[in-house]
């Protein structure tokens, strides 16, 4: 009786033991590193060091001193999209009168996210602050205007995917060889000065991206566009030219239609006769004479 007891203590023991087990292996495979976990290298550029909600710590600018300029018009104003504890990312800038950039050191290969994050704090209209973002030379944004895309004091990300494998970059279709350093250049354009408020590095996909706020006006914007362009998808497929749908709504016209001045004028016409019967006038009187 006393060996069956004991028997049936260890057999339980064992049992335990065993699923104990199972759940830690489980457990292990079913939860990955965390967000923070898998950023590999974060600045907020322009400023000192700070943890965001999402525990990625970004560290003080490494530029500061050495290249370009770091301001905080910035912190004088609401960032709209960014939680409160987190506008500082945008705020605080760096900026440049020539091309400037960051270097990224990368270890080991696999699919990384590049995020930027920006906001137009200082001009009020677009067209004001445009330039190019290069990664190891390929340009993986063009044209940035941060006021045309979301407008003055709002919060905007620009995030770029990239993978490294066997010595080769790859982004956007094209492909580059690799040296362990990824290089991030803010290209100098024909509208002021390139900048940037922070950004990091991180292993993963698009999906592992955390997302901005909802900003109400920029998503109704961007609702009215696809309407716009759901109206009509043949435009342009057979004929090239656009159809008047696709002109804008509310264009302002410059003042009234110009009458054609050559609509009731036959002067144009008359020109040609008049010319003609002052050369046989001359020519008929000569030809008498003779």
């Amino acid at each position: 009786m006393a060996m069956q007891r004991v028997t049936a203590h260890w057999v339980a023991w064992l049992v335990t033991a065993v699923l104990s087990l199972l759940a830690d292996r489980c457990g292990a495979e079913g939860v990955g590193p965390s967000l923070a976990e898998r950023v590999i290298w974060a600045v907020n550029a322009g400023g000192e060091a700070h943890t965001d909600m999402h525990g990625i710590h970004f560290k003080k600018d490494p530029l500061e001193g050495k290249l370009g300029k770091a301001s905080d018009y910035g912190v004088r104003l609401p960032i709209l999209r960014s939680s409160p504890e987190d506008q500082v990312l945008y705020q605080t800038e760096r900026y440049n009168e020539d091309t400037f950039g960051y270097e990224v050191p990368i270890r080991e290969e696999g699919d990384y996210i590049l995020v930027m994050k920006y906001a137009e704090v200082y001009f009020a209209q677009s067209q004001q602050k445009v330039f190019d973002v290069r990664l190891n030379g390929h340009v993986v944004v063009k044209d940035l205007d941060i006021f045309e895309r979301v407008g003055h004091s709002t919060a905007h990300d620009e995030i770029v995917s990239f993978s490294i494998r066997r010595g080769k970059l790859s982004v956007q279709g094209e492909v580059s060889t690799f040296n362990g350093k990824l290089t991030v250049e803010f290209v100098k354009g024909y509208y002021d000065n390139p900048k940037v408020c922070a950004l990091y590095v991180m292993k993963g996909t698009l999906d592992d991206v955390p997302k901005l706020q909802p900003h109400p006006g920029l998503e109704k914007r961007q609702v009215v566009e696809e309407e716009d362009e759901e109206e009509d998808p043949e435009v342009g497929e057979e004929s090239g030219k656009k159809s008047p749908s696709a002109a804008p709504k509310n264009r302002v016209q410059s003042g009234p239609r110009t009458p054609n001045p050559y609509a009731a004028d036959n002067s144009s016409l008359m020109f040609p006769i008049l010319v003609a019967f002052g050369v046989f006038i001359p020519t008929l009187f000569c030809l008498c004479r003779l």
